[in-house]
């Protein structure tokens, strides 16, 4: 399997910036080798176009997802269980996080390491708002790739091992925002009901 990880790899980054887009395309629902390893690569090979290789990016990833929705949406859990190997408990720790999070849970899997192409795919199968998919999408991805492409144009090769770390990192601050804005929410939403019992 991991031989045939390479030379997909290796078809991609022969087909450069078409292949940066079908490899993000194509990762959002199948299983291939995330693009960000081309990115990273092309960042490096050429700095002064990282925003444009991080906007092919997003945009093909996107694209993909809503093509994973569809799959998901028209071929219902068997086309899951086929692509994930009968992972099961995979599905439903995917539908404990919608009912939880809703569209924030196809962000952080956007912009995470979390398995994006499950989500897509148990998205369409969880009937979820396809606008709100898309949107949450749309920014998880594009974040993500804009941050590779913009630290590995401001610093370079030096950078190069610490990505995933400064991914990790942003993702820390994002989760403390959110929890901060809910808490916040929370207070107010009790707040006024508190003043309507007086």
């Amino acid at each position: 399997m991991h031989e045939i990880l390479v030379r997909l790899n290796d078809l991609f980054q022969s087909m450069g910036l078409q292949g940066l887009a079908l490899n993000s395309f194509i990762e959002s629902f199948f299983l291939v080798p995330p693009p960000d390893f081309l990115l990273i690569t092309m960042d490096l090979a050429k700095p002064e176009k990282a925003m444009w290789y991080a906007t092919v990016c997003t945009i093909a990833s996107a694209l993909g997802g809503a093509f994973g929705y569809l799959i998901g949406f028209f071929g219902g859990r068997p086309v899951f269980n086929f692509l994930f190997r009968n992972k099961k408990e995979q599905f439903e720790g995917v539908e404990k996080l919608y009912n939880k999070y809703g569209s924030l849970a196809v962000f952080f899997s956007a912009f995470t390491p979390i398995p994006y192409k499950v989500f897509t795919i148990a998205s369409g199968i969880l009937n979820m708002n396809f606008l709100k998919f898309m949107v949450a999408s749309f920014f998880g991805r594009g974040l993500r790739f804009f941050i590779v492409s913009a630290v590995l144009m401001l610093f370079g090769e030096t950078i190069k091992q610490y990505i995933e770390w400064v991914i990790l990192a942003v993702t820390v601050v994002i989760i403390l925002f959110f929890v901060i804005l809910y808490k916040k929410r929370h207070a107010f939403t009790t707040s006024n009901i508190s003043d309507d019992e007086k």
